[in-house]
């Protein structure tokens, strides 16, 4: 008899075991199913999205770019009615930056103006300058890349709200830990993506304009490049090749060394030879 009850234990506690583990897997392949679907119901949704119903006018989203360069008789003059511009439309200005050569005084420009007032700002500036040495003004198209990231924005904050449903049934330790681990990378790409987007949106918003302006009179910018001061530079510039030229001498005189005594040897001989 108590044999029998010791089998009969035996068997219920390897049923037991078997429905247990037969729960586990079914709850692991019913969380691996769930978070198929969660990845393909939003692309099936995002590719559906937008038929049968009217058509939506798409503004374009355009970067614009300018490159200008000229030469004015006033530099300061020149400065003051770019600052003008500036307040008139509401620009800034990114960089900065002066100088002076041997033979002109320069102050190149980087600017940034609202795209709507991208070609009146240039119209503005281009109203003192007698001819542009180099004018170039680029438009770059960026409207299907702005909706392809709004789209996919969309789609990833979709997937992100089913994972926090799907995150707040969940009762396992082990479905928690999973489900979380990809809330984090949903919520990583948004962000990688939103920063895409943001450049984008601020690049079309202000436009970039550099200016390179030069003047040959130096007098009217608040410098002088004198023409002794131009002899006195190439006098410097002499004084450095001439020290480069000694410094190049030092690094290879062991080959000058050798090249000396190799000629003094061979006049040697030839001297021999001769008598």
């Amino acid at each position: 008899m108590k044999k029998i009850l010791v089998v009969v234990a035996i068997l219920i506690f390897s049923i037991s075991c078997k429905n247990q583990q037969s729960e586990d897997v079914a709850v692991a392949e019913s969380l691996d199913v769930k978070m198929m679907n969660l990845e393909a119901a939003p692309v099936a949704a995002s590719e559906t999205s937008g038929s049968g119903g009217s058509e939506t006018i798409i503004e374009p989203k355009i970067i614009k770019n300018a490159n200008l360069r000229f030469e004015t008789s006033d530099l300061n003059q020149s400065y003051a009615d770019i600052q003008k511009a500036l307040v008139k439309y509401k620009a800034t200005i990114q960089n900065d930056v002066t100088g002076k050569n041997s033979n002109s005084v320069y102050r190149d420009l980087t600017i940034r103006v609202p795209n709507t007032a991208f070609d009146a700002f240039i119209t503005d500036i281009g109203k003192g300058v007698s001819h542009f040495d180099r004018k170039e003004i680029s438009s770059e198209d960026v409207t299907e890349e702005y909706i392809d990231i709004e789209s996919r924005i969309n789609t990833k904050k979709t997937l992100e709200k089913r994972y926090l449903d799907l995150l707040n049934k969940a009762t396992k330790v082990s479905e928690i830990l999973e489900i979380e681990k990809g809330l984090a990378t949903v919520r990583e790409e948004i962000e990688s993506i939103e920063g895409r987007l943001k450049y984008l949106q601020s690049r079309i918003a202000m436009s970039t304009i550099t200016i390179d302006m030069y003047t040959q009179n130096a007098s009217e910018s608040g410098a002088t490049v004198s023409y002794g001061s131009k002899m006195w530079n190439s006098f410097k510039e002499g004084f450095f090749g001439i020290s480069t030229f000694f410094l190049d001498l030092l690094q290879v005189w062991p080959f000058i060394l050798i090249f000396v005594l190799l000629l003094v040897y061979i006049r040697k001989r030839l001297k021999k030879k001769s008598v």
